[in-house]
């Protein structure tokens, strides 16, 4: 029989529900909405989830198991995961086992039977608040709830990179890319090898003249967790790099760090992006892709510097998306052209990257 399980909110809003996956005294973290219909297990295998509740607002999750072939990274790193129907019986070709047994196993407690509609709604009519989740039963001490204010997300890049070089490489690799890691989707990685790279991935406490030392063509800035504004010894390394002449690809949080190194700002989006269809328009072409994302955080507009310009925009919201720099070869994204839960739509920035590398190398070779 299913335990009782409750979530409990900053603002007071207790929700009653079943637990699954591991079991939970008391959990505390923030708490978050995606909007994805599919794409549960890339969720909960992408770092930059570090320290979050998910709620799926999507309302059957589990239906096709769980398939460690699509998994981002070796591990869970949600802090809990919600739904509101959770399928037992998954039914796909492909499964390897359920979503509560992969739960218990990372020692991760969820959390279903609540009304997740309702939960994204005060999400967004409130911002994103912190909550905790309980086998305790209400009412709760108002010094509960101030705990429960009182809880950030704190070293996440340290706690989601890997702690040592990784090389991963196909047959005749064309391009030496480093792929900087700050929380690194697996899917990067084979899209650059896809397309005839070798990928060193370094730790995110990475020196830039370890990265020079290793002669890439390229250097992939990564996806990752928690406020970028946080990592100052990043941004203080990637401000060495900027003399280096060296093609540079950021992915959402590598697309803020690159930013704030540039001397802009970043700040706290109201309830964040995450989803698989979040619209996005590129500038230049007037041209409206669908996009997968998740981020809590945005580039400011109106704080970049003028060799820095805006490439693609939210359709949503008006927020920086992408920008192109005139003072080295680089260009960074907010969203996700690697994501497998999402659509194709923006692969080809990956293109971009392999045709940046190219130019950049014969322009040294005349």
């Amino acid at each position: 029989m299913a335990r009782e399980v409750y979530l409990l909110l900053e603002n007071g809003e207790v929700f009653q529900g079943k637990g699954f996956g591991a079991p939970v005294d008391e959990l505390c973290a923030e708490v978050v909405f995606t909007t994805a219909m599919t794409g549960y297990l890339e969720t909960l295998t992408d770092p930059s989830y570090y320290g979050q509740m998910v709620v799926q607002t999507f309302p059957l999750i589990g239906n096709y198991g769980v398939i460690p072939e699509d998994f981002e990274s070796g591990r869970s790193h949600v802090s809990a995961y919600i739904v509101r129907d959770l399928c037992e019986e998954p039914s796909n070709f492909r499964c390897e086992g359920t979503l509560d047994a992969f739960l218990k196993q990372q020692g991760i407690p969820g959390l279903y039977g609540i009304d997740t509609r309702h939960l994204t709604q005060l999400i967004r009519e409130h911002g994103v608040m912190n909550g905790k989740l309980t086998s305790k039963k209400p009412p709760y001490d108002p010094a509960e709830l101030e705990s429960i204010k009182n809880y950030a997300i704190v070293h996440a890049v340290d706690s989601v990179s890997r702690p040592e070089p990784q090389v991963f490489e196909g047959e005749n690799p064309s391009y030496n890319v480093v792929l900087w890691d700050f929380g690194a989707k697996q899917n990067i990685v084979r899209e650059l090898v896809n397309r005839g790279c070798r990928v060193t991935v370094v730790p995110g406490k990475t020196k830039a003249e370890e990265i020079t030392a290793l002669h890439p063509d390229g250097i992939m800035l990564s996806n990752g967790p928690g406020d970028p504004a946080e990592n100052t010894q990043i941004i203080a390394e990637l401000r060495k790099l900027f003399d280096a002449n060296i093609p540079i690809f950021g992915i959402c949080l590598g697309h803020q760090l690159l930013a704030l190194a540039h001397g802009a700002k970043t700040g706290k989006l109201k309830y964040g992006h995450r989803g698989a269809n979040q619209p996005v328009k590129e500038l230049e072409s007037g041209r409206i892709y669908v996009s997968s994302q998740n981020h809590g955080y945005a580039v400011l507009t109106e704080t970049l510097p003028d060799c820095a310009q805006l490439s693609f925009i939210n359709v949503n919201d008006g927020t920086c998306e992408g920008v192109r720099y005139t003072d080295m070869p680089a260009f960074t994204v907010q969203f996700h052209p690697e994501a497998c839960g999402g659509p194709k739509d923006t692969r080809f920035l990956f293109d971009q990257f392999i045709r940046l590398m190219a130019s950049h190398s014969a322009s040294h070779q005349k």
